[in-house]
Protein backbone atom coordinates (compact mmCIF):
# COMPACT_ATOMS: atom_id res chain seq x y z
CA UNK A 1 0.00 0.00 0.00
CA UNK A 2 0.90 3.43 -0.99
CA UNK A 3 2.10 6.00 1.72
CA UNK A 4 2.91 9.56 1.83
CA UNK A 5 2.68 12.34 3.81
CA UNK A 6 -0.49 13.43 1.50
CA UNK A 7 -2.65 12.97 4.64
CA UNK A 8 -5.81 11.11 3.44
CA UNK A 9 -6.44 12.26 -0.52
CA UNK A 10 -6.26 9.13 -2.81
CA UNK A 11 -3.78 10.49 -5.47
CA UNK A 12 -1.23 12.89 -5.33
CA UNK A 13 1.35 14.57 -7.09
CA UNK A 14 5.12 13.74 -6.00
CA UNK A 15 7.87 16.06 -7.26
CA UNK A 16 11.71 15.71 -7.12
CA UNK A 17 13.05 18.58 -6.67
CA UNK A 18 16.59 17.81 -6.48
CA UNK A 19 15.77 16.92 -10.22
CA UNK A 20 14.43 20.23 -10.93
CA UNK A 21 18.20 21.47 -9.89
CA UNK A 22 19.79 19.01 -11.92
CA UNK A 23 17.90 19.50 -14.72
CA UNK A 24 18.90 23.38 -14.36
CA UNK A 25 22.42 22.28 -14.06
CA UNK A 26 22.37 20.56 -17.10
CA UNK A 27 20.62 23.11 -19.12
CA UNK A 28 22.98 25.44 -18.07
CA UNK A 29 25.30 23.45 -20.26
CA UNK A 30 23.47 23.68 -23.40
CA UNK A 31 23.47 27.98 -22.65
CA UNK A 32 27.01 28.49 -22.57
CA UNK A 33 28.11 31.70 -21.48
CA UNK A 34 24.32 32.77 -21.26
CA UNK A 35 22.92 33.05 -17.98
CA UNK A 36 19.49 30.65 -17.39
CA UNK A 37 16.47 31.98 -16.45
CA UNK A 38 14.06 29.36 -14.81
CA UNK A 39 10.57 30.08 -15.57
CA UNK A 40 8.31 29.24 -13.12
CA UNK A 41 4.74 30.58 -14.46
CA UNK A 42 1.77 28.68 -13.50
CA UNK A 43 2.62 27.62 -10.06
CA UNK A 44 5.80 26.18 -12.16
CA UNK A 45 4.08 24.03 -14.11
CA UNK A 46 2.19 22.64 -11.49
CA UNK A 47 4.87 21.53 -9.63
CA UNK A 48 4.90 24.61 -6.48
CA UNK A 49 6.30 27.64 -7.26
CA UNK A 50 8.22 28.54 -4.42
CA UNK A 51 10.03 24.99 -3.53
CA UNK A 52 10.37 24.80 -7.93
CA UNK A 53 11.84 28.09 -7.76
CA UNK A 54 14.22 27.76 -5.29
CA UNK A 55 15.32 24.64 -6.51
CA UNK A 56 16.20 26.48 -10.11
CA UNK A 57 17.74 29.06 -8.25
CA UNK A 58 20.10 26.43 -6.48
CA UNK A 59 20.99 24.37 -9.97
CA UNK A 60 22.11 27.16 -11.04
CA UNK A 61 19.35 29.63 -12.29
CA UNK A 62 20.32 33.22 -11.80
CA UNK A 63 16.69 34.38 -12.86
CA UNK A 64 13.31 33.73 -12.62
CA UNK A 65 9.98 34.75 -15.06
CA UNK A 66 6.54 34.50 -14.54
CA UNK A 67 3.77 35.59 -16.47
CA UNK A 68 1.74 37.58 -13.70
CA UNK A 69 2.77 39.46 -11.26
CA UNK A 70 0.75 37.28 -8.10
CA UNK A 71 3.52 34.59 -8.86
CA UNK A 72 6.58 37.33 -8.55
CA UNK A 73 4.81 39.20 -5.34
CA UNK A 74 4.67 35.08 -4.13
CA UNK A 75 8.47 34.79 -4.55
CA UNK A 76 9.35 37.71 -2.98
CA UNK A 77 7.25 37.01 0.09
CA UNK A 78 8.70 33.90 0.49
CA UNK A 79 11.76 35.59 0.60
CA UNK A 80 13.17 34.51 -2.72
CA UNK A 81 15.61 37.68 -3.77
CA UNK A 82 17.06 36.51 -7.08
CA UNK A 83 15.39 38.97 -10.20
CA UNK A 84 11.96 38.09 -11.13
CA UNK A 85 11.06 39.17 -14.75
CA UNK A 86 7.27 39.57 -14.76
CA UNK A 87 5.79 39.51 -18.27
CA UNK A 88 1.89 39.72 -18.74
CA UNK A 89 -0.22 42.32 -17.33
CA UNK A 90 -4.05 44.02 -17.69
CA UNK A 91 -4.48 47.85 -16.42
CA UNK A 92 -4.89 48.13 -13.40
CA UNK A 93 -2.36 45.51 -11.80
CA UNK A 94 -0.39 46.93 -9.09
CA UNK A 95 2.85 48.15 -10.50
CA UNK A 96 3.40 50.60 -7.14
CA UNK A 97 4.10 47.44 -5.67
CA UNK A 98 6.32 45.83 -8.10
CA UNK A 99 8.29 48.88 -8.59
CA UNK A 100 8.97 48.86 -4.33
CA UNK A 101 9.98 44.84 -4.69
CA UNK A 102 12.44 45.59 -7.70
CA UNK A 103 10.33 43.08 -10.02
CA UNK A 104 11.49 43.64 -13.67
CA UNK A 105 8.38 44.28 -15.93
CA UNK A 106 8.27 42.92 -19.64
CA UNK A 107 6.31 45.92 -21.23
CA UNK A 108 4.94 45.35 -24.63
CA UNK A 109 2.78 48.42 -24.74
CA UNK A 110 3.14 52.27 -24.48
CA UNK A 111 0.05 52.10 -22.23
CA UNK A 112 1.89 50.08 -19.79
CA UNK A 113 5.34 51.75 -20.10
CA UNK A 114 2.99 55.00 -19.06
CA UNK A 115 1.58 52.82 -16.23
CA UNK A 116 4.84 52.01 -14.79
CA UNK A 117 6.47 55.23 -15.16
CA UNK A 118 3.56 57.28 -13.06
CA UNK A 119 3.84 53.68 -10.39
CA UNK A 120 7.68 54.59 -10.11
CA UNK A 121 6.93 58.41 -10.01
CA UNK A 122 4.60 57.54 -6.93
CA UNK A 123 7.15 55.39 -5.10
CA UNK A 124 9.93 57.28 -5.82
CA UNK A 125 12.21 54.76 -7.03
CA UNK A 126 13.39 54.02 -10.78
CA UNK A 127 11.00 51.16 -12.25
CA UNK A 128 13.20 47.98 -14.02
CA UNK A 129 11.58 47.49 -17.05
CA UNK A 130 12.40 45.15 -20.60
CA UNK A 131 10.94 45.76 -23.82
CA UNK A 132 9.33 43.12 -25.56
CA UNK A 133 8.98 42.85 -29.37
CA UNK A 134 7.07 40.75 -31.56
CA UNK A 135 9.28 39.39 -33.83
CA UNK A 136 6.87 37.27 -36.00
CA UNK A 137 4.50 35.58 -32.82
CA UNK A 138 1.86 37.95 -33.20
CA UNK A 139 0.83 37.38 -29.56
CA UNK A 140 2.27 39.99 -26.96
CA UNK A 141 4.74 42.20 -27.67
CA UNK A 142 5.46 45.51 -29.82
CA UNK A 143 4.63 44.95 -33.46
CA UNK A 144 6.72 46.72 -36.55
CA UNK A 145 6.26 50.51 -36.36
CA UNK A 146 4.66 50.23 -32.91
CA UNK A 147 8.24 48.40 -31.76
CA UNK A 148 9.65 52.09 -32.74
CA UNK A 149 7.10 54.05 -31.10
CA UNK A 150 7.36 52.19 -28.33
CA UNK A 151 11.62 52.48 -27.80
CA UNK A 152 10.74 56.00 -28.89
CA UNK A 153 8.73 56.80 -26.04
CA UNK A 154 10.73 55.09 -23.39
CA UNK A 155 13.58 57.20 -23.58
CA UNK A 156 12.08 60.52 -22.07
CA UNK A 157 11.40 58.41 -19.21
CA UNK A 158 14.85 56.82 -18.60
CA UNK A 159 16.56 60.21 -18.95
CA UNK A 160 14.14 61.46 -15.90
CA UNK A 161 15.25 58.32 -14.08
CA UNK A 162 11.04 56.99 -13.75
CA UNK A 163 12.30 53.77 -15.71
CA UNK A 164 15.53 51.49 -16.50
CA UNK A 165 15.31 49.55 -19.25
CA UNK A 166 16.98 46.53 -18.02
CA UNK A 167 16.76 43.83 -21.25
CA UNK A 168 14.92 43.41 -24.11
CA UNK A 169 13.13 39.96 -25.04
CA UNK A 170 11.07 38.10 -27.82
CA UNK A 171 9.63 34.63 -27.75
CA UNK A 172 9.74 32.32 -30.84
CA UNK A 173 7.49 30.54 -32.92
CA UNK A 174 8.56 27.42 -34.12
CA UNK A 175 11.39 27.01 -31.87
CA UNK A 176 10.39 23.19 -31.73
CA UNK A 177 11.07 22.88 -35.75
CA UNK A 178 14.69 24.70 -35.03
CA UNK A 179 15.20 24.50 -39.19
CA UNK A 180 11.85 26.58 -39.83
CA UNK A 181 12.98 29.66 -41.77
CA UNK A 182 10.89 31.71 -39.37
CA UNK A 183 13.54 30.87 -36.60
CA UNK A 184 16.65 32.56 -38.28
CA UNK A 185 14.00 35.84 -39.37
CA UNK A 186 13.02 36.14 -35.99
CA UNK A 187 16.72 35.90 -35.26
CA UNK A 188 17.58 38.71 -37.42
CA UNK A 189 14.41 40.70 -36.53
CA UNK A 190 15.40 40.44 -33.03
CA UNK A 191 19.32 41.85 -33.29
CA UNK A 192 17.81 44.45 -35.15
CA UNK A 193 15.68 45.46 -31.88
CA UNK A 194 18.52 44.94 -29.69
CA UNK A 195 20.29 47.49 -32.07
CA UNK A 196 17.30 50.16 -31.68
CA UNK A 197 17.75 49.51 -28.05
CA UNK A 198 21.52 50.22 -27.74
CA UNK A 199 21.03 53.10 -29.93
CA UNK A 200 18.55 54.84 -28.05
CA UNK A 201 20.89 54.83 -25.09
CA UNK A 202 19.33 52.13 -22.76
CA UNK A 203 21.63 50.32 -20.62
CA UNK A 204 20.64 46.25 -21.21
CA UNK A 205 21.38 44.10 -18.49
CA UNK A 206 19.88 41.04 -20.41
CA UNK A 207 18.62 40.38 -24.33
CA UNK A 208 16.83 36.65 -24.21
CA UNK A 209 14.69 35.03 -27.01
CA UNK A 210 15.73 31.51 -25.80
CA UNK A 211 12.62 29.07 -24.68
CA UNK A 212 13.58 25.39 -23.83
CA UNK A 213 13.34 23.98 -27.17
CA UNK A 214 15.47 26.74 -28.66
CA UNK A 215 17.85 26.34 -25.60
CA UNK A 216 18.56 22.81 -26.47
CA UNK A 217 18.66 23.29 -30.02
CA UNK A 218 19.25 26.56 -31.24
CA UNK A 219 22.27 27.76 -29.37
CA UNK A 220 23.49 30.64 -31.50
CA UNK A 221 20.21 32.11 -30.17
CA UNK A 222 21.12 32.27 -26.62
CA UNK A 223 22.67 35.52 -26.38
CA UNK A 224 22.96 37.01 -22.90
CA UNK A 225 20.35 34.60 -21.15
CA UNK A 226 18.21 31.80 -22.12
CA UNK A 227 14.54 31.46 -20.79
CA UNK A 228 13.94 27.48 -20.00
CA UNK A 229 10.18 26.21 -18.82
CA UNK A 230 9.56 22.64 -20.08
CA UNK A 231 12.88 21.52 -19.77
CA UNK A 232 13.45 22.62 -16.51
CA UNK A 233 11.14 20.29 -14.87
CA UNK A 234 12.47 17.73 -17.09
CA UNK A 235 10.55 16.94 -20.33
CA UNK A 236 11.75 17.50 -23.70
CA UNK A 237 9.85 20.14 -25.97
CA UNK A 238 11.19 18.64 -28.72
CA UNK A 239 9.83 14.75 -28.41
CA UNK A 240 10.17 14.22 -32.10
CA UNK A 241 14.21 15.11 -31.85
CA UNK A 242 14.69 13.56 -28.45
CA UNK A 243 13.51 12.47 -24.96
CA UNK A 244 14.16 13.67 -21.93
CA UNK A 245 17.15 11.06 -21.30
CA UNK A 246 18.98 12.39 -24.50
CA UNK A 247 19.29 15.93 -23.33
CA UNK A 248 20.04 14.76 -19.60
CA UNK A 249 16.83 15.75 -18.34
CA UNK A 250 14.43 13.82 -15.40
CA UNK A 251 11.26 14.10 -15.42
CA UNK A 252 10.18 15.65 -11.75
CA UNK A 253 6.36 14.84 -11.77
CA UNK A 254 5.28 11.92 -10.67
CA UNK A 255 1.24 11.61 -10.69
CA UNK A 256 -0.10 8.41 -8.83
CA UNK A 257 -3.44 7.34 -6.59
CA UNK A 258 -4.58 4.38 -5.09
CA UNK A 259 -6.68 2.11 -6.12
CA UNK A 260 -10.43 2.14 -4.19
CA UNK A 261 -12.38 -1.02 -5.46
CA UNK A 262 -10.99 -4.24 -7.39
CA UNK A 263 -13.54 -6.64 -9.18
CA UNK A 264 -14.36 -9.12 -11.15
CA UNK A 265 -17.10 -8.46 -13.86
CA UNK A 266 -18.52 -10.61 -16.75
CA UNK A 267 -17.85 -10.74 -20.18
CA UNK A 268 -19.98 -7.98 -22.34
CA UNK A 269 -20.46 -5.90 -18.98
CA UNK A 270 -19.79 -2.17 -19.96
CA UNK A 271 -17.80 0.48 -18.18
CA UNK A 272 -17.94 4.19 -17.10
CA UNK A 273 -20.66 6.26 -18.46
CA UNK A 274 -22.02 5.75 -22.12
CA UNK A 275 -20.89 2.15 -21.92
CA UNK A 276 -18.07 2.78 -24.38
CA UNK A 277 -16.14 0.45 -23.20
CA UNK A 278 -17.04 -3.30 -23.09
CA UNK A 279 -15.44 -6.37 -21.75
CA UNK A 280 -14.91 -8.70 -24.02
CA UNK A 281 -13.77 -11.38 -21.97
CA UNK A 282 -14.69 -11.98 -17.38
CA UNK A 283 -12.10 -9.67 -15.95
CA UNK A 284 -11.12 -7.77 -13.02
CA UNK A 285 -11.68 -3.68 -12.78
CA UNK A 286 -9.85 -1.45 -10.46
CA UNK A 287 -11.41 1.91 -9.78
CA UNK A 288 -9.01 4.58 -9.66
CA UNK A 289 -9.61 8.22 -7.69
CA UNK A 290 -8.77 10.78 -9.69
CA UNK A 291 -10.19 12.55 -12.44
CA UNK A 292 -10.99 15.30 -14.86
CA UNK A 293 -11.33 17.77 -12.17
CA UNK A 294 -7.69 16.50 -10.78
CA UNK A 295 -6.22 17.41 -14.27
CA UNK A 296 -6.93 14.06 -15.95
CA UNK A 297 -7.80 14.48 -19.37
CA UNK A 298 -11.12 12.85 -20.60
CA UNK A 299 -10.11 12.87 -24.44
CA UNK A 300 -7.53 10.41 -22.93
CA UNK A 301 -10.90 8.18 -21.87
CA UNK A 302 -10.12 4.57 -23.14
CA UNK A 303 -6.34 5.20 -24.31
CA UNK A 304 -4.51 6.87 -21.41
CA UNK A 305 -1.63 4.64 -19.33
CA UNK A 306 -0.90 3.62 -16.28
CA UNK A 307 1.40 1.37 -14.52
CA UNK A 308 0.35 -0.99 -11.69
CA UNK A 309 1.96 -3.39 -9.70
CA UNK A 310 4.50 -3.35 -12.49
CA UNK A 311 2.69 -3.95 -15.71
CA UNK A 312 1.13 -1.63 -18.02
CA UNK A 313 -2.31 -0.87 -18.65
CA UNK A 314 -4.86 1.69 -20.13
CA UNK A 315 -8.20 3.75 -18.91
CA UNK A 316 -10.86 1.48 -20.25
CA UNK A 317 -13.80 3.59 -20.68
CA UNK A 318 -14.33 7.17 -20.08
CA UNK A 319 -12.26 9.43 -17.68
CA UNK A 320 -15.19 10.70 -14.75
CA UNK A 321 -14.70 13.33 -12.43
CA UNK A 322 -13.39 12.03 -9.87
CA UNK A 323 -12.13 8.32 -10.92
CA UNK A 324 -11.46 6.27 -13.98
CA UNK A 325 -11.50 2.57 -14.99
CA UNK A 326 -8.62 0.30 -15.41
CA UNK A 327 -9.23 -3.57 -17.09
CA UNK A 328 -6.05 -5.58 -15.55
CA UNK A 329 -7.81 -8.96 -17.15
CA UNK A 330 -6.81 -11.63 -15.06
CA UNK A 331 -3.74 -9.99 -12.80
CA UNK A 332 -3.81 -9.37 -9.07
CA UNK A 333 -4.68 -6.44 -7.29
CA UNK A 334 -6.25 -4.73 -4.10
CA UNK A 335 -7.69 -1.75 -2.50
CA UNK A 336 -4.45 0.47 -1.59
CA UNK A 337 -2.04 -0.58 -4.86
CA UNK A 338 -0.60 2.28 -5.92
CA UNK A 339 -1.63 3.33 -10.20
CA UNK A 340 1.25 5.50 -11.36
CA UNK A 341 -0.36 7.60 -14.43
CA UNK A 342 3.31 9.07 -15.30
CA UNK A 343 6.54 10.32 -14.02
CA UNK A 344 9.92 9.14 -15.17
CA UNK A 345 9.87 6.37 -17.77
CA UNK A 346 13.57 5.76 -16.13
CA UNK A 347 11.40 3.79 -13.36
CA UNK A 348 9.06 2.07 -15.87
CA UNK A 349 6.26 3.94 -15.63
CA UNK A 350 4.17 5.70 -18.86
CA UNK A 351 5.36 9.43 -19.09
CA UNK A 352 3.42 13.33 -19.40
CA UNK A 353 4.19 12.81 -23.08
CA UNK A 354 2.39 9.39 -23.31
CA UNK A 355 -0.38 10.76 -21.60
CA UNK A 356 -0.27 13.64 -24.66
CA UNK A 357 0.01 11.47 -27.33
CA UNK A 358 -3.16 10.01 -25.73
CA UNK A 359 -4.82 12.88 -25.49
CA UNK A 360 -4.05 14.56 -29.14
CA UNK A 361 -2.19 17.24 -26.46
CA UNK A 362 1.21 18.33 -25.24
CA UNK A 363 3.33 17.29 -22.63
CA UNK A 364 3.38 21.16 -21.01
CA UNK A 365 -0.72 20.72 -20.68
CA UNK A 366 -0.40 17.39 -19.20
CA UNK A 367 1.50 18.71 -16.37
CA UNK A 368 0.41 22.05 -16.00
CA UNK A 369 -3.13 21.32 -15.61
CA UNK A 370 -2.44 18.92 -12.47
CA UNK A 371 -5.33 20.86 -9.68
CA UNK A 372 -4.74 22.20 -6.54
CA UNK A 373 -6.81 19.02 -5.32
CA UNK A 374 -3.67 16.86 -5.59
CA UNK A 375 -1.66 17.19 -2.77
CA UNK A 376 1.86 18.49 -3.63
CA UNK A 377 4.31 15.81 -1.84
CA UNK A 378 8.18 16.80 -2.04
CA UNK A 379 11.33 14.70 -1.99
CA UNK A 380 15.19 16.76 -1.89
CA UNK A 381 15.96 20.08 -1.96
CA UNK A 382 14.79 22.85 -0.55
CA UNK A 383 10.67 22.27 0.77
CA UNK A 384 10.13 25.82 1.96
CA UNK A 385 7.43 27.35 0.85
CA UNK A 386 5.39 24.12 0.31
Amino acid sequence: MHSSSAGTAPARVTIDLDAIGANVHALRGFAGNAQVMAVVKGDAYGHGLVPSAKAALGGGATWLGVAQLDEAFQLRAAGVQAPVLSWLHAPGVDFDRAVREQIDLGVPAIWELEAVAEAARRVGRTARIQLKVDTGLARNGAYGADWTALVEAAKPYVAEGAVAVTGVFTHFVFADAPTHPTVLRQQEIFADAVRDCERAGFDLEVRHMSNSAATLTTPQAAWDMVRPGLAVYGLSPVPDLGSPADFGLTPAMTVSADATVVKRIPAGQGVSYAHTYVAQQDTTVVDVPIGYVDGVPRSASNSGPVQLNGARYAVAGRVCMDQFVVDIGDAQAAAGDEVVLFGDSATGVPTAQDWAEAAGTISYEIIARMSSRLPRVYLGGDRDGE
